[in-house]
């Protein structure tokens, strides 16, 4: 559907609409979450995949695939109006299923941790550095998320290839557990095919 046709309807503006007050709301609500994750005691979970290495720094590669992603799928999806919408609603019920996620299971990051700083964010010194939204892996699931709400093949593999270079990174840096980053794509699925259901009742064609 082209933006023309996306506006002349009256209800797919207004769900537009609320789309966007809700992703800024649960945006809202995850900074602050996050505030409050950080100062709450949690456990070190043993882990046998990260016992096998030592930490190595991968930060640039991390957010270098993360960053290109975003803006080529931003790119993408610019052009249906309809699909960008459903890939926001994908990414809002993300969010909240991790703050719950995160919420019922309070850990410490890992011991060897190399902490993993945003340099876009610390270029700018507007974000502070969080070490324990660990379960599940936030910059997986994202990058999934673009997979699954992606239609050219080769785009969709692309995504898939960053998913899990950026899920062994975080792996091989010690941001996360083995068991937040293979939880992140099942997590992620159950979203995914919630809002298509939403969408599917609706008789909406993504």
């Amino acid at each position: 559907m082209k933006w023309i046709e996306f506006y002349r309807s009256k209800t797919l503006r207004t769900e537009f609409l609320i789309t966007i007050i809700l992703l800024a709301a649960v945006l809202f609500s995850l900074t602050h979450f996050l505030d409050y994750v950080e100062l709450r005691q949690g456990v070190v979970l043993p882990d046998p995949i990260l016992d096998l290495f030592k930490p190595i720094n991968l930060t640039w590669l991390t957010f270098g695939l993360i960053y290109c992603s975003l803006i080529l799928a931003i790119i993408l999806l610019a052009k249906n109006p309809v699909r960008l919408m459903f890939a926001i609603q994908v990414y809002i019920i993300f969010i909240i299923v991790r703050i719950a996620a995160m919420y019922l299971v309070p850990l410490n990051p890992p011991e060897l941790m190399i902490q993993l700083n945003d340099p876009f964010v610390q270029f700018f010194g507007t974000g502070k550095l969080l070490t324990k939204d660990l379960f599940f892996s936030g910059h997986t699931a994202t990058l999934f998320i673009l997979f699954l709400v992606t239609e050219k093949k080769y785009f969709k593999y692309f995504f898939l290839a960053a998913t899990i270079v950026v899920g062994l990174a975080v792996l091989l840096q010690h941001v996360h557990y083995s068991i937040d980053v293979f939880a992140a794509p099942f997590f992620t699925y159950v979203c995914y095919k919630l809002v298509s259901l939403y969408n599917l009742k609706r008789e909406r064609i993504i």
